[in-house]
């Protein structure tokens, strides 16, 4: 297992194990939404080994928490089997992926993690995978110190079907927005410790379309900022609270496609219930 972007465009691919044995490879799945992709090698073939090939156990990315210790093995640099060690930093991140959609539940770590680290693994001190090391935040694409991690528990459930079928398909509601702020509430004639995922923008045709789901209708200003006004706010998806838009993402990406979902929401001041059936993401643009 690997990021989709260390070998996406990649003309050949090759994997070092761990007693320098070079074995070629070949890409059986890879998905843009997850960064997450599939390498086959072929382990039959005779090799100077020292030993067995033993994969490494998944942990349950659910269970980690912040300060929790861990390492990070990568090529950083090309810096061949590197391994760095740190803290868990937070839990629960949304990060970028490769396409418009976000990756949520990400592990941020201050466990070094730089170019030529990404699609090695992010280890507990039992030697379970907890996440697969995905991109840094820097200005100078160099260590800061917050480095963001894939979860374990998306690699356990997006690989096996890149193993069996090639492809991923994620859930998908069809909007746009973000979290909804004290301002953003006190604009929509809301109380403004309202929590909830403002809808912005409601795409045509999708699923919340047909469900008939409102995004923002106008704009005012406040503090000379435009505000967008008139959008629907989640509040809660199946029972499950939606305080922000975070929220809103884990929980559809929880679902399959073709669920009915039940989308608690606010509207002009008031509670009202919608039920919508996820869609297949569709293709877009990719980094």
């Amino acid at each position: 297992v690997t990021n989709a972007h260390v070998v996406r465009d990649a003309e050949l691919v090759e994997v070092v194990l761990h007693d320098e044995t070079i074995l070629p490879a070949e890409v059986i799945g890879l998905d843009d939404d997850s960064d997450l992709a599939v390498l086959q090698i072929d382990l039959s073939a005779d090799r100077p080994s020292t030993g067995e090939v033993t994969p490494l156990p998944l942990g349950d990315s659910d269970e980690v928490l912040p300060g929790e210790e861990v390492i990070a093995i990568g090529n950083p640099f090309g810096r061949q089997s590197s391994m760095t060690y740190g803290i868990v930093s937070a839990v629960g991140r949304t990060i970028n992926s490769l396409t418009p959609f976000s990756i949520p539940q990400a592990i941020q770590t201050d466990a070094a993690i730089n170019p030529g680290n990404s699609g090695g693994p992010l280890l507990n001190l039992y030697g379970e995978v907890i996440g697969v090391n995905a991109q840094i935040e820097s200005a100078v694409r160099a260590n800061a110190g917050v480095g963001f991690a894939i979860p374990a528990n998306i690699v356990a459930r997006v690989v096996p079907v890149l193993v069996s079928e090639g492809r991923f398909q994620w859930p998908w509601l069809g909007v746009q927005g973000g979290s909804l702020s004290p301002r953003l509430a006190e604009a929509n004639d809301l109380p403004p410790n309202t929590r909830g995922a403002y809808i912005s923008g409601v795409i045509e045709d999708g699923p919340a379309a047909e469900a008939g789901l409102r995004g923002a209708s106008r704009e005012t200003r406040v503090n000379d900022l435009p505000i967008p006004v008139g959008g629907d706010v989640v509040v809660a998806l199946n029972g499950q609270p939606a305080r922000d838009m975070d929220d809103l993402i884990l929980l559809i990406s929880q679902q399959e496609a073709g669920d009915q979902v039940t989308l608690s929401l606010l509207r002009d001041g008031e509670e009202i219930e919608l039920a919508a059936v996820l869609a297949v993401r569709p293709d877009g643009p990719r980094e």
